[in-house]
């Protein structure tokens, strides 16, 4: 369970599947799935009916407390596998990269047209992360790229746990790099590290020149921006030297590239950094 905003995968955790390949659920053997709903008015015997109101200060904090040592043993557990990831990477020489971004910032647009434009140059492996569908893994199967999809279920953010099942899935050869394509989420998967190199932080014109002081922490915890949907420029009310301020303001250590993924533009500069990353 996430204890930022509680989200949490279904009873039968996260699932790895290739295209093709089809879930087996168990869902039949779990009877606690049936919601029992239970009313803390007791009814006694004598037909009088007890309402327990008290307000337990106590509780509440110990709750709290108990709340904040889950999140922490979750959140360390996650750095000591993202660091098993890293020396996997680094003993192969992978490339990972961590994409993420809000919902319809083009995230997945911009994969795909890297991959169709840098496939013969580069060998590449993507692991598309969202909480259900094979949408996103289907459409980079089609480029003939080795792709597997980690579906989260309720879940708002991918784990270095199942990322390292998904690469073992993947038999990712030496020398290649991988594209992690996180859940569309500017929460969260800030919090967790996967064992990339890079984070990759995508946000387009669309969505207002505020959102790196809106989430900090992405931003803060990110080494590149991508700047999408740059052929919209003229339709919105967006300065984008603002915007990059305030995400310099947040990180002064960001590379921005700016692009527009649909009609192709500005990709060159992304495409060179892919080939020679700093």
């Amino acid at each position: 369970m996430c204890g930022t905003c509680g989200c949490g995968s279904d009873n039968n955790g996260p699932t790895i599947l290739k295209p093709g390949e089809h879930k087996h659920t168990h869902g039949e053997h779990h009877h606690d799935e049936h919601g029992h709903s239970h009313d803390h008015n007791h009814h006694h015997h004598d037909g009088h009916t007890h309402s327990h109101g008290h307000h337990h200060d106590n509780h509440t904090h110990d709750h709290q407390h108990k709340v904040l040592e889950i999140e922490q043993d979750i959140l360390q557990n996650n750095q000591v596998l993202a660091a098993r990831n890293r020396g996997y990477f680094e003993a192969k020489n992978i490339f990972a990269l961590n994409l993420v971004s809000s919902p319809g910032s083009g995230k997945t647009s911009i994969l795909e047209r890297t991959l169709a434009d840098l496939k013969n140059d580069i060998s590449f492996y993507v692991i598309e992360g969202d909480q259900q569908t094979l949408n996103d893994a289907n459409r980079i199967d089609k480029l003939k790229i080795p792709v597997v999809q980690i579906n989260t279920g309720k879940g708002c953010h991918l784990e270095s746990d199942v990322v390292y099942d998904a690469v073992k899935k993947l038999e990712i050869k030496d020398n290649s790099i991988l594209m992690i394509e996180n859940v569309g989420n500017l929460v969260c998967p800030s919090m967790f590290d996967l064992g990339e190199n890079k984070r990759v932080v995508i946000l387009s014109t669309t969505e207002g020149e505020d959102k790196p002081i809106k989430y900090p922490d992405m931003f803060h915890t990110a080494d590149i921006c991508i700047i999408n949907k740059m052929d919209l420029l003229p339709y919105v009310n967006i300065d984008i030297e603002k915007l990059k301020n305030y995400a310099l303001q947040v990180n002064p250590h960001l590379q921005f590239f700016e692009m527009s993924a649909t009609k192709g533009e500005g990709m060159e500069k992304w495409y060179e950094w892919l080939k020679n990353p700093s």
